[in-house]
């Protein structure tokens, strides 16, 4: 059970003063083992140093531009999921919704979930004039395409939000997030965990307001387990994964116990008996 807590104060009787109950969720499957937790934990702290290894990772200047969040836990990595099921729907590209709907499965089976954002390629860009955002006019390409007020970019522009990840972006600054996702990834690496990078998760987590001060997110699922989940997977994985496979099991199990007979009156022996004197017959 998982008692998610309010702001509100709540007296010892479980009254609340001025305000509503506490949320309480509970469900029966999937189940939970406190030796699973810690190695959940041990994930977790990996994800920490992770996370240190994505902010020293060497930058274009040498100039702060990382955001990191570490998301974990069934209810966020669920809700997580659940933005990428979404999305899948509304991206209008049948490519792009089988990769949201597979790795919406891996956001749910991973320990945690380390978010790395950069938080200059949309609003201060490293104005080399280097063309590198994708215009031929350098970064007048990208300021013309910005609210702008004395030479600086207006952040509360919100005139290409239609579109996933809000560009142009200054390709400088992208380039340096790309080292500090692969300098998170070395540690990982270091560290004997199973991580990969995807942008999907990126997008959802930010629809979901996770580092809200990066216009790009990358999402990097962690896990500590004998399979790496993040590789080698079904074909069809959104119905093909290991929980609703189990899960299929353990229905079909309980079916077809209500079809037994009480242990009491018929033991396995003579259960066992009958069925090899049918077999003789």
């Amino acid at each position: 059970m998982k008692i998610i807590t309010t702001t509100k104060r709540v007296k010892k009787d479980n009254t609340t003063i001025g305000g509503k109950m506490p949320k309480y969720h509970s469900n029966e499957f999937p189940w939970y083992a406190p030796s699973d937790q810690t190695r959940r934990d041990n994930a977790i702290q990996a994800a920490k140093l992770m996370m240190n290894a994505a902010f020293t990772a060497p930058t274009t200047g040498g100039v702060d531009h990382n955001e990191c969040e570490l998301l974990w836990g069934e209810e966020e990595q669920e809700e997580l999921a659940g933005k990428m099921d979404e999305l899948s729907h509304t991206m209008g590209n049948e490519k792009t919704q089988e990769l949201y709907q597979v790795e919406a499965v891996m956001a749910r089976e991973a320990d945690c979930i380390l978010l790395v954002g950069d938080t200059r390629s949309r609003n201060t860009p490293f104005d080399a004039d280097c063309g590198f955002c994708g215009g031929a006019e350098g970064c007048a390409f990208l300021y013309s395409r910005r609210k702008t007020s004395m030479g600086q970019i207006d952040s509360t522009d919100q005139s290409l939000s239609q579109t996933p990840i809000d560009g142009p972006l200054c390709g400088a600054h992208v380039s340096n997030l790309g080292f500090s996702v692969g300098s998170a990834l070395w540690m990982a690496r270091n560290l004997m965990v199973d991580a990969r990078p995807f942008m999907t998760m990126g997008v959802a987590a930010k629809k979901l307001g996770y580092c809200k001060k990066s216009a790009l997110v990358v999402g990097i699922p962690i896990a500590a387990t004998s399979k790496n989940p993040f590789v080698d997977v079904h074909f069809n994985y959104p119905a093909m994964n290991m929980r609703s496979v189990v899960d299929s099991a353990r229905k079909s199990y309980i079916i077809t116990r209500q079809f037994g007979l009480d242990y009491r009156l018929h033991s396995s022996k003579n259960f066992k008996k009958n069925s090899d004197n049918n077999k003789e017959d």
